[in-house]
């Protein structure tokens, strides 16, 4: 575990391969797609493609990408996955025992049409007060170059809050890390991406005859909070240990 924090704090991300088994992948599949049939019956809007000038230079106007949040309020092996040992075990190597979910996030990239994301940084959109906010990108399918795959500048964590890096605007700092330069991460079914919010990364579109499914789940130590004003869903569910910073609101916060 000592490789994987040094090589962590070195790049900003680091790769891990097989963390979930071929059979546990088949369920979570299994589940994923389910949950896209049950919102593509309903009348909501799935396609979180961004908007912005560099969405334009990518050609993204015709592209989808289909989101939700929260993959543990529809399945329970999506919940269980999220609480397995091999998962968090690399995540307390990177920020300690006690982990907090902030929340999950469903993406598909549709063959053909899937929609990029342009090089961002993601504390902007839930900074914390001790900057230990980190994500894992779990794989369900493959995900190729030709797929849009995850794409990152190594080390740019280092950086730090950089303001104006949601990659929805023009940014003088983004325009010297282009989507083109950057590492292109490919991995397999059941391989999880482990990143700091503060590292640069983007997709290219999903070019490919191959639909490209991932779930990303947004984590912080058990002595963080969120910064007030953050906008996403807050789940503060204890994935692990103990969280420092729980109130009787925010224990009653939920309800509804």
């Amino acid at each position: 575990m000592n490789t994987i924090r040094r090589f962590y704090e070195k790049n900003g991300y680091y790769v891990a391969r097989g963390v979930f088994s071929p059979g546990a992948i088949r369920v979570l599949e299994r589940d994923f797609d389910r949950i896209v049939t049950q919102l593509q019956r309903g009348n909501e809007e799935l396609n979180a493609r961004w908007g912005g000038p560099e969405m334009e230079r990518l050609g993204a106007a015709n592209t989808v990408v289909l989101h939700t949040h929260n993959v543990q309020h529809y399945s329970a092996a999506w919940l269980r996955a999220i609480q397995r040992r091999e998962f968090l075990k690399i995540v307390e190597a990177l920020i300690g025992p006690d982990i907090i979910l902030h929340h999950t996030k469903l993406f598909q990239k549709p063959a053909e049409k899937g929609a990029p994301f342009p090089m961002h940084q993601d504390w902007t959109y839930f900074p914390t007060e001790k900057d230990s906010m980190m994500a894992a990108i779990i794989h369900v399918s493959a995900a190729t170059d030709a797929m849009g795959c995850f794409r990152v500048y190594p080390g740019s964590h280092k950086l730090g809050r950089v303001p104006a890096t949601s990659g929805q605007n023009e940014n003088d700092c983004l325009t010297k890390y282009p989507l083109d330069g950057a590492t292109a991460l490919t991995a397999k079914p059941g391989d999880v991406v482990f990143f700091n919010y503060f590292l640069l990364h983007g997709s290219k579109p999903n070019r490919s005859a191959h639909v490209r499914k991932t779930v990303l789940v947004q984590m912080h130590a058990g002595d963080d909070a969120v910064e007030a004003g953050n906008g996403h869903p807050n789940e503060h569910l204890v994935l692990q240990g103990w969280n420092h910073r729980a109130t009787r609101n925010m224990a009653n916060a939920a309800k509804g």
